[in-house]
């Protein structure tokens, strides 16, 4: 791998949510839907919130306890600890898609540790 990488984007395959799941704690990109901001109720009130479906960087679990102590199952979990379940779930925000992440810039791998790592991000940017 010589050479700086530009241009290069990045293929993602979408899965439905609702079809199959990822692996146990695997990290994903999430297409997440949902009404922001959440406490919109019916009716009039319901007018002043706005329908969303956007991208998130989350992880997924088959099993996540949240701070109050509630246990979820299957379940996508984002950087701020707010879990989301499949799209259909009983929840406000669900995940309606998922994707695994692409591999590191010029590589097939999602991680690199140790001494090639540094070689690695040092040959990329070269």
């Amino acid at each position: 791998m010589r050479g700086r990488l530009v241009g290069m984007d990045a293929v993602m395959k979408w899965v439905d949510a609702r079809e199959r799941l990822p692996k146990d704690g695997m990290p994903v990109a999430a297409a997440t839907t949902g009404r922001y901001p959440p406490e919109a109720g019916s009716g009039a009130a319901r007018a002043d919130g706005e329908d969303f479906w956007l991208v998130l960087p989350m992880y997924f679990t088959s099993l996540h306890f949240a701070e109050d102590g509630t246990e979820h199952r299957d379940c996508f979990v984002d950087h701020d600890r707010v879990v989301r379940l499949p799209y259909g779930g009983p929840s406000e925000e669900t995940v309606t898609h998922w994707a695994q992440l692409p591999t590191l810039p010029g590589m097939k791998v999602h991680q690199l540790l140790g001494p090639d790592a540094r070689a690695a991000v040092r040959d990329s940017m070269s």
